[in-house]
């Protein structure tokens, strides 16, 4: 993915500076809020190729996971600065509502259709790596909204052309800001879970523990913990309860490569124990638990 990030990212730069400097000139605050929301996208989009790379780092004595987790902060900031970037919009919107200027619609349209061409490009380079990566997805998305966007400012630099009415530029301008917000808010909260390590989403914790409560002599399971070490790499750790002895290395080798392929586990850490005496994970999750 490394070209794809490349290309992006020169490709987007490019665009932010003429597309500021004509909404400058045009008097379009429609313009220049989706210059000012494509730099903040080319930041997401260097942070992201930055922590795909980092990703990829062995694991050291101190970073015994390698620095794997780089990719969910990438998208943890991706999305802060997303919603930061709403706001500078939405206020620059509200006072171009108040007090309206003429605003050159031909310029804003012809400048709006070049980005639709450029982020469009830019988002179809990712699509294939968006699936199971949600550092990628968040790239693929916001590109394929900044296409989505500049259609919008297309069409309101046209109504303001024909129509004459520039307070429909301010107005565009807020719709791009919920649509930002929209389109972030699910890389932001899951984002989030995945930094303060909450189950993965792509991860059904009740099926994965009635898996290791099925397995022949297990009699019980405790300490059941599941994480993400990365936007694309999750990680358990569970004791299994067998009362009739230790099953043997390649049961417990099984038992790991079932999780990989069937339940998206790509490292696991299982203890067997005999169950003789009591134990019991200070971080047990309560019967009713299920936030």
């Amino acid at each position: 993915m490394g070209r794809a990030f490349a290309i992006a990212i020169v490709l987007n730069l490019g665009f932010v500076v003429v597309e500021f400097f004509y909404g400058y000139l045009a008097n379009s605050t429609a313009l220049m809020a989706d210059a000012g929301h494509n730099l903040s996208d080319v930041m997401g989009l260097m942070l992201a190729w930055g922590a795909a790379i980092l990703a990829r780092r062995a694991p050291s004595a101190r970073y015994t996971y390698g620095l794997r987790g780089t990719s969910m902060l990438a998208a943890l900031f991706n999305g802060m600065l997303l919603m930061a970037a709403c706001g500078v919009i939405a206020f620059e919107a509200v006072q171009k509502l108040v007090t309206p200027d003429p605003v050159a619609g031909l310029t804003v349209s012809v400048v709006a259709g070049i980005g639709i061409l450029i982020n469009g490009f830019s988002a179809w380079l990712f699509m294939s790596g968006s699936k199971d990566d949600i550092n990628i997805r968040g790239a693929y998305l916001h590109l394929a909204a900044d296409a989505a966007i500049s259609l919008g400012v297309l069409l309101a630099g046209l109504a303001v052309r024909y129509s004459g009415w520039n307070w429909i530029d301010p107005v565009i301008s807020m719709v791009i800001v919920g649509i930002i917000v929209w389109s972030t808010w699910g890389l932001l909260t899951q984002s989030l879970r995945m930094v303060l390590a909450a189950v993965p989403d792509n991860v059904d914790r009740a099926r994965i523990e009635q898996f290791l409560r099925d397995h022949p002599g297990v009699t019980d399971v405790h300490d059941l913990h599941i994480w993400a070490m990365s936007t694309t790499e999750n990680a358990l750790t569970a004791q299994l309860v067998t009362p009739s002895g230790y099953p043997g290395d390649a049961t417990v080798d099984t038992i790991s490569q079932t999780l990989k392929d069937k339940y998206a586990i790509h490292h696991s850490t299982l203890q067997v124990r005999l169950g003789a005496m009591p134990q019991e994970c200070c971080l047990k999750v309560p019967a009713n638990g299920s936030a």
